[in-house]
């Protein structure tokens, strides 16, 4: 498991005293994928995944530390506990052995990249409705699919706990191409010093499986978008909830390099981590029937 440190520096002529910071609030970035494994996760020649490498200069100002691993077996209720908030990027059912594309088994893992078990899936729903904070990021959507219905464009008749507890499931994705996302709720932490309009060239993801009690962020018109999976109203890309105690935040953005390097993302996602650690007030209010009123018709279609 690599582990990312904040430094301090300590100057011997001012007392230890004075120099005493708070704990430090440990993040725990997991990033394993049982399917796809997107570029951003990817070690690259520094052996640090790229989407490691943004996070953690976002982290260092903020006073946070973030522990990377791609392995499963962290998920016990004992090693949970060292943790304030949990993000993940992710794909796939992560208690089972990586596939393919064509969902055929891949060689044996590496032993620092095992499948988390069912008990440790059902640690970390129990530690997010005890109270601590979670963010998934992109494909975190495509994460736990509830039985039978990946790449299905019906509801579910029973949704998988973790879809239940982020607010929403990945159905599919056309090709990247430029288009456009709305700031709905611009007091929301991260939210208010950017552009009410953001576009961005990005693998879109369309969604179902999104509850009433979400509180939308950003909202995604998807009219005038290659694919036939974007035949829908607008629908929401990014919202905050609360499972249990716990405080959860989604952003669908993430897919490309150059998404997570743009100064708006980055702000949004500094917010979204504020506000699932408790550092700053955001609204849970569900206002997506307000905002994206017909978000749940979904294609006739796909």
């Amino acid at each position: 498991m690599k582990r990312i440190t904040l430094s301090l520096c300590v100057l011997l002529a001012v007392p230890a005293t004075a120099l005493a910071k708070p704990a430090p609030k440990r993040l725990l970035f997991f990033t394993r994928s049982a399917g796809f494994e997107h570029s951003t996760v990817k070690a690259n020649k520094d052996e640090q995944p790229f989407a490691l490498g943004v996070l953690s200069a976002l982290a260092m100002p903020h006073n946070w530390e973030v522990v990377h691993t791609k392995d499963g077996g962290v998920f016990t209720p004992q090693m949970l506990a060292g943790f304030d908030a949990f993000v993940f990027l992710t794909t796939g059912d992560l208690t089972q052995p990586r596939k393919d594309k064509d969902q055929k088994p891949l060689p044996p893992e590496d032993p620092n990249q095992l499948p988390m078990t069912a008990e440790g899936k059902a640690a970390l729903l129990a530690a997010v409705a005890a109270g601590k904070g979670f963010v998934g990021i992109h494909n975190a959507s495509d994460t736990f699919h509830s039985a039978g219905q990946r790449g299905s464009h019906q509801e579910p008749a029973e949704t998988d706990p973790f879809i239940a507890m982020l607010g929403g499931e990945f159905i599919a994705h056309g090709e990247q191409q430029m288009a456009s996302v709305r700031v709905v709720d611009p007091r929301f932490p991260g939210f208010g010093n950017i552009d009410r309009i953001l576009a961005y060239k990005e693998e879109w993801y369309t969604l179902k499986n999104q509850p009433q009690d979400m509180h939308a962020l950003l909202v995604l018109d998807p009219g005038g978008m290659t694919g036939g999976m974007y035949d829908r109203p607008p629908y929401p890309v990014a919202w905050s909830r609360k499972h249990g105690k716990g405080k959860v935040f989604y952003t669908a953005l993430g897919h490309r390099e150059d998404v997570w390097t743009h100064a708006a993302f980055q702000k949004m996602l500094v917010g979204g981590i504020k506000f699932v650690l408790g550092a700053a007030p955001g609204s849970i209010k569900p206002n997506v029937t307000q905002v994206a009123p017909l978000y749940r018709k979904l294609p006739d279609k796909p």
